[in-house]
């Protein structure tokens, strides 16, 4: 995430890892949406069904705005690359505090197509509509 980050233009002003605590991973996303300078957060990894899987979970209850088209079309993308377990993939994307967020798999295939297919494609475009509800 943060090599495609810097390649595109964006810095990446910190990096953390956090159990599969949905208490853990909430408290990381208050943190990274109270620094200065963050515009994004991209969280990878616990987007599946398994009992330890709870980034959605944690995640939701914090979002503004969830942007369904963002699930939607990495689903979709999954599917034509890795079939029906791509249904298995509870990626989002949403507004938080003005801010953009993304949950992304934690599978380095599925970060690279998130990314390059969807993440740096729009982000310009949602952190402009993001910093309008700052």
């Amino acid at each position: 995430v943060e090599e495609l980050l810097v390649a595109a233009g964006h810095p990446v002003l910190a990096r953390s890892i956090v159990p599969d605590d949905a208490g853990a991973i909430a408290e990381a996303l208050r943190a990274a949406l109270g620094r200065n300078g963050v515009d994004a957060v991209v969280l990878t990894g616990g987007t599946g069904v398994a009992p330890r899987d709870v980034t959605p979970e944690a995640v939701e209850p914090l979002l503004d705005r969830v942007v369904p088209g963002f699930g939607e079309l990495f689903r979709m993308l999954s599917y034509q690359e890795i079939g029906s377990a791509a249904v298995l993939s509870r990626a989002l994307a949403g507004l938080a505090s003005g801010r953009v967020v993304f949950v992304l798999p934690g599978s380095r295939g599925a970060v690279q197509l998130a990314m390059e297919k969807l993440v740096l494609p729009e982000l310009g475009h949602l952190l402009a509509e993001a910093r309008k509800t700052r």
